[in-house]
Parts: structure tokens; sequence; C-alpha cells
């Protein structure tokens, strides 16, 4: 025998359990942490999202390095699983008080004689290793100071907590295989399902992760097959039918690190949270930090409406494969409230981008931007809804040429009103709409209504009337919700009610008249005045009160219905992320069946009524003169109108224009236009036109009298000056601001100079 090598091993032995001994049993310690902080402190790896009554929507992953579910109390584990876990890590855990004495001492015999054991670490010493990371062990393993505080450790705790609770913890915390952390993450990674269902082979395989982690499936499956046999002693077991299945469940990836009916939403809320911190003062928080502050958060969702929305948006896109269409989004308001009730960003499996979010998305609306081109005419008193337009072939002078716009059908309607332009959703009288509005005034109006352009309203022209800036489908769906509330915009909001009642809702802004804001509502709702165009059995129309607005981009690249019923705005849009045209869609095929859908759901047992006209509205009988084949324009018929704008007759002069007593306007300059001046061009070649419409106007500048006529040549001088439009009355009827820069000119015998 090797004498020294002998006595060195007895010597260590003696060592070790020397320092065992003198291990005295302390009183606990004020610094031991107790269960209840340990599972307050538990944080799971994902966020949960729920609905306003706390119904799972969502998980999202907010913490990258580590994957931890739930916290599982001991009764939802399954008792294959907490007799596997005790017949493989420690077998006398009910037994000892924290030091398996036996298993310390053939530990150490077995150190002595360089021979294979059972290590003596138990559970509770386990526990407190995963406790306190100075006694966490290493890749080289732990040191002899550490064990020795591991001991001391589990000593105290268990001392201080229960036999159930030092096994709940340890269940919760212990790693696994790789990132994955906790009985809970385990069961529904590995296993797809909760803790409380696994079987006795499945609890094998979780009790062997424990001992080697990372370990190959093969040497997993030997030690899963040792437990079982522990486990079963009285029963055959077939290793080999086990080393199968553990090879398969090791590289399964049942549990998503997102998961749900509501993803683009969850991670909104989750921003919205952020967000909301920031604006407190608060440190700018890690999306670990954001989800670590509560285990879940609330939001304004309604499960089951969101579950409907997806599965009928879904049903319908797969309708519509054979015609190149893949993506789609919903989003449902609450018109009081602005809170969001639904939120479908994507189609999911169907989309090629699932994870790009449509409701936030940019994207052209197409016609749907015509009810609020309207409202903003008929407010400034440029429309009413009787009025008659032209649809006829146009050809409007631009910077960059003749703007000549098209109908979708590629025909025109000749005179009609607006009621029947804007339901018919034609495109030639909208763009007359905008000349009389202007770009950059329909901009101005667009952006307080909180639909981002990018651009001037001179930089779309005409074409802004047919929809070719670009809006997200939450901040037009808002825009309409704000046709719904009388003109009175607000924001929208994902965050839940507080729990003492509702949420404060932000104060509305007035940005439109509200009787204009009405009227628009109700030629939206007016299923004769659309006929033209849908015909008289159109998926367009309810049972019930809504008001509603298709709309078609450029090439087919897009497709929305938009509309609003007494409760609710519901937004739709179809299409495909990455921009291709559709095939044949149009807008009662596209969006238009989801939107329908979704509103029957809302109000199956709720009634949706009529608004009350607001004060300022008149409801008269108006006629229509004939047109060109002798009859009616159209049919006679009661009609809204903002107080004074209304006439019993709206019929054509002899040249075939309109004859209105509300039609006199200015056409030209537009509102805010900024004139330079060149002192060395003559000044007949830098005059002003002034341009109108309506019978026996007259100029005024500055408040003084200019000119009459509907057009007039002025000469501009350096300032700010206010161009007036008076009626044969003596009223103002129109009114633009325009400012002149540079040097002045004087005409002096056909030539000019500078003052």
């Amino acid at each position: 025998m090797n004498r020294p090598f002998f006595t060195a091993r007895r010597s260590c032995l003696a060592a070790t359990l020397t320092a065992l001994a003198w291990v005295q049993p302390a009183p606990a310690s004020a610094g031991v942490v107790s269960f209840d902080e340990v599972k307050r402190e538990f944080r799971s790896s994902d966020t949960a999202v729920l609905d306003r009554n706390g119904e799972l929507l969502q998980r999202v992953r907010t913490d990258a390095t580590v994957r931890r579910g739930q916290w599982t109390a001991l009764a939802d584990v399954s008792p294959a699983l907490r007799m596997a876990m005790v017949m493989s890590e420690d077998r006398r855990f009910y037994e000892h008080s924290g030091i398996d004495w036996r298993a310390v001492s053939a530990a150490a015999w077995g150190n002595l004689w360089n021979t294979r054991t059972r290590g003596a670490s138990t559970i509770t010493m386990q526990l407190s290793g995963l406790l306190d990371e100075d006694l966490r062990r290493a890749n080289s393993g732990r040191t002899f100071t550490q064990k020795i505080g591991q001991t001391v450790a589990a000593a105290q705790l268990e001392r201080s907590w229960r036999k159930d609770q030092i096994l709940e913890a340890y269940l919760n915390t212990v790693p696994f295989r790789g990132e994955i952390v906790g009985i809970d993450a385990l069961s529904r990674t590995l296993f797809g399902k909760a803790p409380n269902g696994l079987d006795a082979r499945e609890a094998s395989v979780a009790a062997a992760l424990v001992r080697a982690p990372n370990a190959k499936p093969a040497l997993v499956a030997q030690r899963a097959c040792e437990v079982m046999r522990a486990m079963e002693p009285e029963r055959k077991i077939d290793c080999e039918a086990l080393d199968m299945f553990t090879s398969a469940a090791v590289q399964r990836r049942a549990f998503d690190a997102n998961e749900g009916i509501a993803p683009h939403a969850a991670r909104r809320a989750l921003r919205e949270l952020r967000e909301a911190g920031e604006a407190a003062g608060a440190a700018v928080p890690s999306a670990r930090q954001v989800a670590n502050k509560d285990a879940a958060i609330r939001t304004t969702l309604r499960a089951p409406l969101q579950r409907f929305a997806l599965g009928t948006l879904q049903r319908h896109l797969k309708e519509l494969r054979g015609r190149h269409v893949e993506d789609g989004a919903l989003v449902v308001l609450d018109n009081a409230s602005g809170e969001v009730l639904a939120w479908v960003g994507s189609s999911g499996p169907l989309s090629q981008a699932a994870e790009v979010d449509a409701v936030t998305a940019l994207r052209q609306p197409g016609s749907t931007l015509k009810p609020l081109l309207y409202a903003q005419a008929i407010a400034e008193r440029r429309l009413t809804a009787a009025s008659l337009i032209d649809d006829s072939s146009a050809q409007i002078n631009t910077a960059s040429g003749l703007y000549i716009p098209q109908n979708y059908d590629r025909q025109f309607k000749g005179p009609v009103s607006a009621r029947t332009a804007l339901a018919a959703s034609l495109n030639v009288p909208a763009v007359r709409t905008l000349v009389m509005v202007s770009p950059e005034s329909f901009a101005r109006q667009l952006r307080a209504a909180g639909l981002p352009l990018r651009e001037s309203g001179d930089y779309y022209g005409y074409s802004l009337a047919l929809g070719s800036a670009e809006v997200s489908l939450l901040s037009l769906t808002n825009a309409y919700r704000m046709l719904a509330n009388g003109g009175r915009y607000g924001p929208t909001t994902l965050s839940a009610p507080t729990p003492a009642g509702k949420k404060a809702v932000d104060p509305a802004a007035s940005i439109l008249d509200a009787g204009a804001a009405f009227i628009v509502g109700d030629i939206l709702s007016d299923a004769n005045a659309r006929t033209r165009t849908f015909g008289l059995d159109s998926i367009l129309s309810t049972r019930f009160w809504t008001a509603v607005k298709t709309g078609t981009s450029k090439d087919m690249r897009d497709n929305w219905a938009v509309g609003w019923s007494q409760r609710y705005t519901v937004g739709v849009w179809v299409g495909n992320a990455s921009g291709a045209s559709m095939w044949d869609v149009s807008g009662t095929s596209g969006a238009a069946p989801v939107w329908a859908e979704v509103m029957r759901f809302l109000h199956a047992r709720e009634p949706s009524r009529a608004p009350r006209p607001p004060p300022g509205l008149v409801e008269a009988r108006v006629a229509f003169g004939p047109g060109g084949d002798g009859n009616p324009l159209e049919a006679t018929r009661s009609d809204w109108f903002l107080q004074g704008t209304e006439q019993p007759l709206f019929a054509l002069d002899n040249s075939g224009a309109p004859v209105e007593a509300a039609a006199a306007r200015i056409t030209a300059p537009a509102d805010g236009t900024i004139i330079a001046l060149d002192p060395d061009i003559p000044p007949l070649h830098q005059r002003v036109r002034f341009e109108s419409e309506g019978r026996g106007v007259q100029w005024r500048i500055d408040g003084k009298h200019f000119a009459r006529g509907n057009t007039a040549q002025w000469l501009p001088w350096p300032g700010r000056h206010v161009i007036e439009l008076v009626d044969a009355t003596g009223k103002v009827v129109d009114q633009r601001k325009l400012e002149v820069r540079g040097a002045g000119v004087i005409a002096k015998s056909g030539t000019s100079t500078r003052r």
C-alpha cells in the first residue's frame, strides 16, 4: 500500500468530517431569506399580457438570458415528478435536517478509496446554492469554503422553512437544460404540458436532467432508466424505448417564446408601459425591468372579440388566396373612450411577414380619406350634402403638369350631389372638392385628426383627395372615430382601466364642426346614395345603424373598410406586406366582408341607433333641376344642412354649371401662399391672379375694395395680406391669407424700379 497516499486521503477525510462537525445549529438568522420572499422575487422570463377581464392574450419573451415559466405550487406538480426528484436527488429528504450525514460519510469514504458514489448534496443544500450567488457552483465546482457555507445555509433553511416549501422552491429554481430553469418551463418546453400532467416516464427524464443538464440524450436516458427503476422496482423498464423517448423530448421546443392571439398588441402594450415610465421621469428601463415590474400587464382588449376578429380575418384571407392576397389587419375602437378592443396586426401563419404590425404600418388609404375631405368642405360652407358637383373629365393645371383624375370604373356620371359623390366614392368630384379646399388646408386638417402625413399638402397635390399619402390603420380608424364623436378628436389607448374604476380619458379636442361630422355620417349610412357604385344589395348594408367607407389604393396594393356604429369604430385592411398588387379585389370583396362580420359580432346583442343631429343643423326638403335628358338630376328628398346653407332647389344654368346660393368661394390662390418678388422682372409679369366661383362677388384686400367679378389681377407689395371674397349683400363668404416677400415694384412707363 502507498502509505503517503493513504495518509493524505485519511487527513482529507478527517478535515472534512471535522469541518462539518463544528457546524453548530445556530439560531435562525434574520438574514435568512424567507420562502415568501423567494416566491415574491421569482420572475418569469415572459410577461403575460391580459385582456380587460384578466384573460391571457399573449406571452411575450422579455428576458433573453433565461427561460423561466410561472411559479408552480407544489400541489400543482404531479406526484410522479415529486417522487422522481426525491428518489434521484435526495432519498432521505424527509428524514434529515438539511444535511444527510449518511450520504456525507459514504461520499467521504468513496473519496478516500477514489470510488464514484452518489453526491452528499441534499435538495436543501442545492437550494441554498441556488438562492445565494456566493454559494453558486462554478464550472470548476464549489470550493471547500463554499461547501461549508452551503452546509450552514442548508441547516438554517431547514429551521426556517417547511419541507414542502423547500421542495417547491427547489423545483421552481433548479436549472434543467440549456436556458431552461424551473419545472414549469421544462414541462411546457420538453413535454408540451403543465407540470401537473407529467407521468412517470416524463418525470424520470426531468429528474435525470437535474443531475446532467447538458449531457447527451443517451446519457440522460440511461440516468432516467435508473430513476424509473428506483421509482417502480417491481416493474420491468424498457430502457430502449425510454432512450428513444428521451432523445425526442430533449430536442422538442413546444413552449414558444411568444404565444397567444395578440402578439402585436402585446408588444405595443409593453412599449406603452415603458414610454409611460419615461414620461414620468423615471430612468429608461430595459425590457426585462419592464416585465419584472409586474408578471402580467392588463390591456383594454376583449379576448372573445380578439379571437373572433383573428379567426374571421384568417378565414376570409384563405378565401382570397387565389387572388394574391395574404396579409390583413384589423382594429376595433370604443368610440367614447378610445380604448382598443381588438388589435390584429397580421394574418399570422398565412403571411410571409407575420412580424410586421399592419395596424401601425403606413399604407396608402385610397378613397377612405374622402369623408374627411367632404367633412372639411361642408364645415367651411364650400359644399352642402345636396350641392351639385360635375363628374366629368377634368384636366387640372399643376406645377408638374396636367392632373387628370379618373373614376374607378373609368366612367362619368355627370352632375351629381355631394351625397351621391361621397357615398358612391366618385373620384373626380372628390378632386374638384379638394380644389375648393386646397391640398395644404386639407393636409393640415388630416394632421389635426391624427394622420401622420410625412409631406406637405402641396407635395401630394390634388391626388391627396384619392389617398396618395400614407397613413396607418390605427390612425385612420381613430380619425373616423373623430367623425363618430361629432368632430372631437382624442387619442387611443391600450392601457387597462384603473382598478378603482374607469381610466381617466384625455379631454377631446374639437377639430371639426359637429354638424359637418353628422352630415358625413348620415351620407355614409345611406344605402340608397351608394347604389350607383355598390348596388342595392351591398355587403356594406347592415341591419343596424352604421356608417362605412371602403378604399382601394393605386394598383390594388391596399384595400380598406372603415366605419362606425353608435358605440364602435372598426377598421380593416387587406393586401400584401410586400406591396405586391392584389388580383381582382374590390372594395366589397376585400376588407368589407370582414368589417361587416365584426360589426355583426359586436352588435349581436347590442343595438346601434342613428345619432341625434347636433345644434346648428337644419333638415330641409330639396329638389333638383333637370339634367340633359330633361329628368331631375336626383330624386327630391330631405337633406341636412348647416344652418344658413339650405336652399330648396339645386339646378344647372344654361352652360351646365351648378347654380347655388352657397357656392361663392375663392378657388385661387391657396390659403397660406407665399409670393417672392423679383425687382428685375417687369411688374406686369408678377401680377397675382385671383379666381373665384359664385355670382355677384367682389374682392377686398386688407379690408379695402379691390375689384368685382370672378377674376382679378393684383400687383403684390411686401407684407402679409388678407384677401376676402364678398357676396352681393356685402357678406364675406371666403378669405385667404398670403404673404409677399422681397423688394416691391412700381409700374412706371412699362419699367420697374426698386423701392
